[in-house]
């Protein structure tokens, strides 16, 4: 079985799109970020999405123990091409039924020069995949993005993107799935050690 422990990234105080911007974390929370890091398997995986936003909080939990994987760039958050950086009311004005429809009906709808949830998913679960066949019986820290680790629980619960789209997912949040065989579960979503 594969123990996979997503966390998302410190926060980074941003009111606009963040996707593949690359926006640092803010780290500044050391008590908050010694409980994550002692709430996590000492013996682990470590893997990040390559923004640094989510590197940088790798490091900050990295052990001797935890073997540190090469960033990843396909663990990078949803691309929300032109609405980057925008404010959702701003992205709300540009394009009215557009942003609506993508939020409302997530699968194959897309920001102009984004990608769509569907689009999105399909990178992390190519990763998601290959580390399971290559570390069958790992715990595997991976740190990434909110968009991300909802992919992830959308396979866990094996319900619609819409309906993930309901979950909280906080930064420095652990949420833990299990891989076994095939089979996926939720252990916890949204954990706050």
């Amino acid at each position: 079985m594969t123990v996979w422990h997503w966390v998302r990234h410190g926060p980074t105080h941003e009111k606009t799109f963040v996707g593949w911007r690359d926006v640092p974390a803010d780290l500044s929370d050391t008590a908050q970020i010694a409980r994550l890091h002692d709430h996590l398997p000492k013996t682990a995986l470590l893997i990040s999405s390559d923004l640094i936003r989510a590197h940088a909080t790798a490091d900050a939990i990295a052990h001797p123990d935890r073997r540190r994987l090469p960033s990843e760039p396909d663990l990078r958050e949803l691309h929300f091409g032109v609405w980057d950086g925008m404010r959702f009311s701003d992205v709300a004005a540009r394009d009215p039924d557009l942003s609506r429809a993508y939020w409302e009906t997530p699968g194959d709808v897309a920001p102009p020069d984004g990608e769509s949830w569907n689009q999105a998913a399909a990178r992390v679960n190519a990763v998601v995949d290959r580390l399971n066949n290559t570390q069958p019986e790992a715990h595997i820290i991976a740190v990434a993005h909110i968009g991300v680790i909802l992919t992830q629980v959308q396979r866990a619960l094996g319900v619609t993107a819409h309906q993930t789209l309901s979950h909280t997912i906080d930064n420095l949040s652990v949420t833990q799935l299990l891989h076994d065989a095939g089979q996926w579960s939720a252990v916890h979503i949204n954990h706050c050690p």
